[in-house]
């Protein structure tokens, strides 16, 4: 018997999901997308002008150390070899990102070793004897006073509004600190662009006679009785109707820049003081190598707090916010035939390569045991 799924969200977690249920010949499917086009918040498009694949939303790069998922999404998209590359300029130089070894050099005019460097680090650093409380206080015990807050304290609080002593340790986490002069940005084994872009790639995903997809459709929950089971990878507390309020998100706001040459020669650079507005600057063309632009473009990053008529980014995730998500998990835990899922149904911050492992993991499960799926892909808490 074949099963009708609705998938709500046509980003990649949508577009993984959709896929694995139709190859397993079991599933019809119907994706709705409240936006004009696919791939959510990693929609690239071709500029007209520049000839340059831009990233409607801001930058993305996959990385990851999971082959399962490297080997998957090549199945669907050419990947060219890719390796991010990023500088922080903070009082008018520029320093290597993530701090390594000829950060530290460059910033305490130092000739250190890799092992005379972790120790004079190690001397700077708070010491806590138990887990870091907030965001300040993990940076502080990893990198030290100085390289804190001369790249990373003005960008985060711009990022957030937020001093990052108002926000979770987990957000300094993410920060790398390496002690050689590896200067990729990240670590992991499989790093990479999609040749025609990541709007082609879930194009490619989407692309099978089992799913019909609709953009420019919003979805009420009367509208998904049809479905036998839906899978909603949209905003979790638009799914009640905010009925227990707005959860948190940051948002972006872009300005465009353009030149006939080059505007910075390098994909990403971060503005670490805290006087500076923007938080970055990414060109985009620097981001896929092997083409040549006819012109530059590059955008400004502005954060700030999501209202509701902005696309939301990143969840925020304070005590209020979790205070908030905890009535609608409740809610959540009421629903029968729905699993929330991605990054916006289970308000967590993820990265791309996580967000298809747990697609492909939810789909799956589903395929195993369609009567007994969870209410969350994955914890939300």
């Amino acid at each position: 018997m074949s099963r009708n799924i609705i998938i709500i969200g046509a980003g990649l977690t949508g577009a993984v999901i959709a896929r694995q249920l139709a190859d397993s010949g079991t599933c019809s499917i119907t994706l709705f997308e409240r936006r004009d086009h696919l791939a959510g918040n990693c929609f690239t498009f071709r500029d007209p002008a520049s000839g340059t694949m831009l990233h409607k939303y801001g930058p993305h790069i996959f990385h990851t150390n999971d082959t399962e998922v490297w080997t998957y999404v090549q199945r669907f998209a050419l990947f060219e070899p890719f390796k991010h590359r990023v500088v922080a300029r903070y009082q008018g130089r520029d320093y290597g990102l993530p701090v390594n070894l000829d950060t530290i050099n460059a910033f305490y005019g130092t000739q250190f070793t890799s092992d005379e460097a972790r120790d004079f680090i190690a001397s700077r650093c708070l010491k806590l004897a138990r887990p870091a409380a907030n965001a300040e206080e993990q940076a502080l015990s990893t990198l030290g006073h100085e390289l804190f807050n001369a790249f990373y304290k003005g960008y985060i609080a711009k990022q957030w509004s937020r001093p990052p002593s108002d926000l979770p340790a987990s957000v300094a986490a993410r920060l790398p600190m390496r002690f050689d002069r590896e200067d990729c940005y990240f670590g992991h084994k499989h790093q990479g662009q999609p040749r025609f872009g990541y709007t082609a790639l879930v194009e490619a995903l989407l692309d099978h006679p089992a799913i019909t997809v609709h953009t420019e459709t919003e979805i009420t929950r009367a509208d998904l009785r049809s479905g036998d089971h839906v899978f909603w990878s949209g905003p979790l507390d638009a799914y009640f109707d905010h009925a227990e309020g707005r959860l948190g998100y940051r948002t972006l706001r872009f300005e465009e820049l353009r030149a006939p040459t080059p505007i910075q020669g390098r994909a990403v650079v971060n503005y670490s003081d805290p006087d500076v507005p923007w938080t970055r600057i990414a060109e985009h063309s620097f981001f896929t190598p092997w083409e040549t632009p006819r012109e530059a473009v590059a955008f400004r990053e502005y954060a700030d707090d999501c209202s509701p008529e902005d696309e939301p980014f990143y969840p925020i995730r304070l005590i209020s916010e979790k205070a908030v998500l905890a009535r609608y998990i409740e809610r959540a835990k009421a629903e029968k035939n729905i699993t929330f899922a991605g990054r916006m149904g289970t308000y967590r911050y993820i990265d791309m390569d996580i967000a298809v492992r747990e697609a492909l993991d939810c789909a799956a499960q589903f395929l195993r045991a369609p009567d007994d799926m969870p209410v969350f892909s994955a914890s939300p808490i």
